[in-house]
């Protein structure tokens, strides 16, 4: 055998073993039928980032956190930071979320309660546990309205597929929700990139690109990690909180009590 052959042989066995090698080190993840990554679940991250989503010190009212964001701090403009201070210096009466009023994109992803995600070709469904809200992704190829005097809670998502990584581009929100209870927030011109990919059939990575020209000096972005529930039985529970202030005229029955 020549030395020739015997090369290509080897170059042969050796890019049969890579290939054996990578195929082996390949997460296994759900899918649809069309191949593409099935996100279908019910998920909830063990961050800090609702609380705060720039890196701080334990407070009465937030655990330490070293901050999600890539470069640990947002870029706001200068009349955008006195803003904030003064959202954070209010945060125990002014966050929308003590509204009851529904979290927003993307911090609905990060807030510390599940939410549950239904997906089909054309779309996905997510459902959260905080005031049942639902917001749709859409992945069947349609654009966002060239024309729109709506503003959403929520923002308008638009998906496609780079690989196994599902791009959203969201547009289109309201100025009534922030992004975390530290008084973070956002103005009307928000534009949100997120990327979703799998890191394993039980843990997604979550990347949020955030862009508001009135209120940031550049786009900027953070990492979360979503975390699928597998506890038997488990299931989104009810949280109405904007119904809490009636319970007294509705009260449950006790265990026991036969009213």
């Amino acid at each position: 055998m020549t030395s020739t052959i015997k090369a290509r042989l080897t170059a042969v066995l050796m890019g049969g073993l890579l290939a054996t090698s990578l195929a082996t080190a390949a997460p296994k993840i759900p899918r649809l039928k069309s191949g593409k990554p099935d996100f279908s679940g019910i998920w909830e991250t063990t961050s800090a980032a609702e609380y705060d989503l720039e890196p701080h010190s334990g407070r009465a009212d937030a655990p330490p956190s070293a901050g999600v964001i890539d470069g640990k701090y947002i870029p706001y403009l200068p009349a955008a930071l006195e803003q904030k201070k003064k959202n954070f210096a209010a945060r125990g009466v002014e966050d929308p979320r003590l509204k009851c009023w529904t979290l927003g994109t993307p911090r609905g992803i990060y807030y510390r309660e599940p939410f549950q995600i239904f997906q089909r070709d054309r779309d996905l469904t997510l459902l959260f546990q905080f005031g049942h809200s639902v917001r749709t992704i859409h992945t069947n190829g349609t654009l966002h309205p060239e024309v729109t005097d709506n503003e959403f809670y929520l923002g308008d998502s638009r998906g496609h597929w780079e690989g196994d990584t599902l791009v959203v581009d969201v547009t289109d929100f309201n100025t009534e929700t922030w992004l975390d209870r530290a008084g973070n927030f956002h103005g009307p011109k928000l534009h949100v990139v997120e990327r979703w990919q799998f890191l394993d059939e039980n843990t997604l990575e979550y990347q949020a690109t955030l862009e508001d020209p009135d209120v940031f000096s550049r786009p900027w972005s953070l990492t979360v990690l979503l975390n699928r529930h597998r506890e038997k039985d488990f299931q989104l529970i009810e949280n109405y909180c904007f119904t809490l202030g009636y319970d007294k005229f509705y009260p449950v029955p006790q265990q026991g009590t036969t009213e």
